[in-house]
């Protein structure tokens, strides 16, 4: 699962069961910008995983830029930045229970059900 997360509290989510590689990721992108209409520049922070900074991926940046879409990595070694992990944070240590892991299809629809249900039944505040 791709998370998109503002400090406002909007999430966009991209789920896939394949290898999330540079090419699931540039999807995920694809999506967030049509989910978003974005109708005004738009900044993601990235942390440093290597599918960021493949060839493709970069070259696809200036075509996100066109499009509104400030594309900016994080420092290295510091997810304490990356808001999208405290999501990951709480989603495993406090939104699941131990019986959302029994199988994995139990665990999808645990996860897509706290996904689908963020900003209701489930959000985090961001100071």
């Amino acid at each position: 699962m791709l998370r998109f997360l503002s400090r406002k509290g909007t999430l966009i989510y991209h789920t896939t069961e394949s290898k999330v590689n540079t090419d699931v990721v540039m999807e995920a992108f694809e999506h967030f910008i049509y989910v978003q209409s974005l109708d005004k520049l738009t900044v993601i922070y990235l942390d440093n995983a290597s599918f960021h900074h493949a060839k493709r991926f970069k070259e696809k940046c200036h075509e996100w830029l066109l499009k509104g879409l400030v594309v900016m990595y994080l420092p290295a070694y510091s997810p304490e930045l990356n808001i999208i992990e405290i999501l990951w944070k709480k989603i495993k240590y406090e939104w699941l229970s131990c019986h959302d892991f029994i199988t994995f299809d139990a665990l999808k629809e645990s996860v897509k059900n706290i996904m689908s249900n963020y900003s209701s039944k489930y959000s985090i505040t961001f100071n």
